[in-house]
């Protein structure tokens, strides 16, 4: 929460004499990670996750990818009524962490769990630009960092047919 909040504060003062509205939204905090672990448990998480795979994997007390992308998905909801709204601005900025980025990505394109395991979070402060299009369609105008094979274990089915 500290981080984005402090993301947040340095994009506002960038945009100074801006009608800007804000709203501090949970659902789209960063993954539950559990209890304080040593760093040798943490690794042996995150190896165990890894050959899982990140959106099944629920870490020991704390979530999985799909716990996440139910309260992002909640969060959708929300987000198309204010869409509807008259005074809603034109343009929006959402500050979140890189595994929500993803899978709010995921969510608003549709995409596959076997397409979101392909995909690297984002580094601290990268932006992800969306865009509307002529047909009032968004597209993705960032391009997103897939994962170093040789790093991302997970066995992705074969695709037959």
């Amino acid at each position: 929460m500290w981080r984005t909040r402090s993301t947040f504060e340095q994009i506002v003062s960038s945009l100074k004499g801006s009608d800007i509205r804000y709203k501090e939204e949970p659902r789209i905090r960063e993954q539950e990670w559990g209890h304080l672990r040593s760093r040798q448990e943490s690794i042996e998480i995150e190896a165990t996750r890894d050959s899982y795979g990140t959106f099944y994997y629920r870490i020991p007390e704390g979530e999985s990818a799909a716990d996440v992308y139910d309260r992002v998905s909640d969060f959708f909801g929300t987000l198309h009524r204010d869409f509807r709204k008259d005074d809603f601005p034109q343009n929006a900025v959402i500050v979140t962490h890189g595994m929500s980025i993803r899978l709010f990505l995921m969510k608003w394109f549709h995409w596959s769990v076997e397409e979101f395991e392909l995909l690297a979070n984002p580094g601290n402060c990268e932006i992800i630009l969306m865009e509307k299009n002529g047909d009032g369609k968004y597209e993705l105008k960032t391009k997103v960092k897939k994962w170093d094979s040789t790093f991302h274990t997970f066995q992705r089915p074969i695709k037959i047919g």
